[in-house]
């Protein structure tokens, strides 16, 4: 299996999909959606979201992101660079490290003022992925990324939402906002042995602080 997201040239991803919020359930992801079956997938008790999130922090000078760590559905994980292969298409973490997450470092780095890409696979053949309950996180969720300047952006949750193949929205997912913003990807949706998922899942987040190593 391979992560479900596609660049079109080095502009967007050619993943287009339904402006449909995700699903606002205590369950992460249903079972029988994961091509790789194993653990049962985390729950979290239903709540209201964040009405209100803080403002953007000032945008931060270039640097490479060393590690992600979402408290919220418990993951910590190392990040590997990633650009484009022949076909103009975003590669993925290796299928043999289903743990590691990908930042396509021919774009912003996570805390620069523009937009950072993050992917991960949510399953493999051989059981659940780093980013199998990504569509469990909610509006105000932190997102932490530990960068190679020993600085520790942090974001914050604005939205999570899923969308099908046929009507991604490209410019809204990877257009420019003025400030410094983070998305994680993985796949979402319904399994298809032929066709593989049916869409994808999208986290939007932006800046709200940083955090030195002492």
């Amino acid at each position: 299996m391979t992560l479900c997201v596609t660049f079109s040239l080095v502009a967007g991803i050619v993943w287009v999909s339904s402006d449909s919020e995700d699903t606002r359930s205590a369950t992460a992801a249903r079972g029988n959606d994961a091509a790789g079956g194993g653990r049962e997938p985390f729950r979290r008790a239903p709540h209201e979201p964040e009405k209100h999130v803080p403002a953007s922090h000032a945008p931060l000078v270039p640097s490479r992101p060393l590690k992600v760590a979402i408290p919220a559905i418990f993951i910590e994980a190392a990040v590997t660079g990633l650009g484009l292969d022949a076909k103009g298409r975003l590669e993925a973490p290796p299928l043999s490290k289903p743990k590691l997450t990908g930042w396509y470092e021919q774009g912003a780095s996570p805390g620069e003022n523009g937009t950072a890409l993050l992917v991960g696979h949510r399953d493999t053949r051989t059981g659940p992925a780093i980013f199998l309950n990504l569509n469990a996180l909610r509006r105000g969720d932190k997102v932490n990324v530990a960068r190679a300047d020993r600085k520790t952006a942090v974001f914050t949750v604005d939205a999570v939402k899923t969308y099908t193949k046929d009507k991604f929205p490209d410019d809204k997912v990877y257009g420019e906002t003025g400030r410094p913003e983070l998305r994680l990807l993985t796949c979402g949706g319904r399994f298809d042995e032929k066709a593989g998922y049916s869409a994808n899942v999208v986290v939007f987040a932006h800046l709200t602080s940083l955090r030195k190593a002492a």
